[in-house]
């Protein structure tokens, strides 16, 4: 459970010192979270109701729930499941313009894409990378993502 909350916790907790980018802290925040949901969603909504599940790096049908799998319904839920979140931060003030609504939405479904990846290609092979690490780097990888992007596009 640790890993889906580190990383939002750390950057909460970095807001706090004097002189952090505040904005750009609570937006890697904010896409850690959604990334969160936006794994759940999938997951369970494309393991449930995925009618053609691949894995993501050879497109070959898998059983629901491989490591690594996805399917359209549950890309499709990632998708809602960060659009949510995002929503909700935007709602709490975390967020401040729809640009940035769509920046979160938009990386925590890559960030759950790339889990996948991550599931597909090196989890299998190493033994010491268990779920809790992995959840762990995609929400790291959401939140730093997310404020490379928001620097980008001048929302930091």
């Amino acid at each position: 459970m640790w890993g889906s909350a580190a990383t939002g916790a750390a950057l909460a907790l970095l807001s706090l010192l004097p002189s952090a980018p505040v904005t750009l802290l609570r937006l890697g925040l904010a896409a850690s979270f959604s990334a969160k949901l936006a794994d759940t969603f999938g997951s369970e909504i494309g393991k449930r109701w995925g009618r053609r599940t691949v894995l993501i790096t050879t497109l070959r049908p898998v059983p629901p729930g491989t490591e690594g799998a996805i399917s359209l319904e549950g890309t499709a839920a990632s998708l809602l499941g960060s659009g949510l979140m995002a929503l909700v931060m935007l709602q709490l003030g975390l967020l401040q313009t729809p640009l940035a609504w769509g920046v979160v939405t938009l990386v925590g479904l890559l960030a759950t894409l790339l889990e996948s990846l991550i599931g597909a290609g090196v989890q299998q092979r190493c033994a010491w990378l268990s779920n809790e690490l992995v959840n762990a780097l995609q929400t790291t990888l959401a939140a730093v993502i997310a404020m490379a992007a928001a620097e980008w596009v001048g929302l930091g």
